[in-house]
């Protein structure tokens, strides 16, 4: 561990118990000494207050890894110029974020502390702003909704057409926006189709408790409303170079990215076999398996294992996804890819370790509210 990543979780631990009081303190500063900025955050702040300070936070610790997390930070700021944001506002941000972590450290708060979150913005703040520069796209896409089905009690599959071309590889994610019904609010959601030729994407989309944005896909989207597209991102996508068979974990709407995979595979694949641990509550949830079964049916390279963690009388593979893995196997000359919800993502991970799985054969993404 460099001195510059020592630094930055020591002064981290300060203030984490902290995060909430923080998060509104950040906001706060932000908004009294440039009230122009908040225009460009929703009305009601209940959930971006925790988004943009973890965002922040997260990319910190990255710094200490620039070959990694290059193109990451590049895409951060490809996705930033849906919210218009303009170069002077970074330092608004950057400023606002070491007045907050300053007030909340009180005296355990350094120079070298300082000096580190200072230093690892900076390159965080750069390399967004490079990516934003050189993106010759949208800052976002108008797409009509052509298609919406509810699949199960709170599952929603939809298609949407952008009204400009949007070029993505599969197994990428971007984020959403319902400008009707929750304006400058957006969510992230995989795509779940390969490329097209039209260019129709697909989404899977669980409406969760306070979900604003999930909420109004699922139970208000209608064909002919019109949504917002910010730009792709994620490294979710397949190595064409690799020979090695192929697990997907699918936890959920979670399957997303993985079905988008797996029609790209249909294009081209002839020799590795592939396997899909598809894993719900109960049987409603699995609300697209009998799409699966027919891919299955189609080629004889791909096998589906549904897994159903609490459904009395289910009479297929029971208990946590992670369990059901175990039984398999083994898995050591395997590719994986892992999505779903942050749990279920941790528990897979956990499990492929105990396996011994390296982990430079898992791609995996979580998101927490889908």
């Amino acid at each position: 561990m460099s001195d510059l990543q020592r630094l930055l979780k020591e002064s981290w631990t300060l203030v984490e118990e902290q995060q909430d009081k923080l998060a509104g303190y950040f906001y706060a500063r932000i908004f009294l000494n440039h009230p122009s900025v908040r225009e460009m955050f929703p009305v009601t702040m209940d959930v971006q207050r925790a988004r943009l300070l973890g965002a922040i936070v997260s990319a910190v610790q990255t710094v200490d890894d620039p070959d990694r997390f290059d193109e990451y930070l590049r895409s951060l700021g490809r996705d930033h110029r849906k919210f218009q944001v303009q170069p002077e506002q970074y330092e608004v941000v950057g400023a606002a974020l070491l007045e907050a972590l300053r007030a909340f450290a009180r005296d355990e708060w350094t120079f070298e502390y300082e000096q580190a979150w200072r230093d690892a913005y900076d390159v965080i703040a750069r390399k967004m702003l490079a990516g934003a520069a050189a993106d010759s796209n949208p800052a976002w896409w108008h797409a009509e909704v052509v298609a919406h089905e509810r699949r199960s009690r709170d599952i929603a599959v939809f298609t949407v057409r952008p009204l400009q071309q949007l070029e993505y590889r599969a197994g990428q994610y971007l984020s959403v926006e319902c400008p009707q019904h929750h304006p400058r609010v957006w969510r992230t959601y995989s795509v779940a189709n390969a490329p097209r030729t039209d260019g129709t994407m697909d989404f899977h989309v669980r409406a969760l408790g306070a979900g604003w944005v999930s909420g109004a896909l699922v139970r208000r989207t209608k064909v002919g409303d019109m949504l917002r597209l910010a730009s792709p991102m994620g490294t979710m996508v397949l190595d064409r170079r690799s020979t090695r068979d192929i697990v997907f974990v699918a936890g959920g709407t979670g399957l997303s990215p993985i079905k988008a995979l797996l029609e790209e595979l249909t294009t081209f694949n002839r020799t590795r076999w592939v396997h899909i641990f598809f894993g719900a509550r109960d049987r409603d949830d699995l609300y697209d398996l009998a799409s699966l079964q027919q891919l299955a049916s189609a080629y004889p390279w791909l096998s589906i294992v549904p897994v159903c963690s609490d459904d009395p009388g289910w009479g297929g593979e029971e208990g946590s996804i992670s369990d059901a893995l175990s039984r398999f196997g083994p898995w050591l000359e395997h590719d994986f890819f892992v999505c779903g919800s942050p749990n279920m993502v941790r528990g897979t991970l956990r499990t492929l370790t105990q396996l011994q799985v390296p982990q430079t054969r898992v791609r995996y993404d979580a998101f927490s509210d889908v």
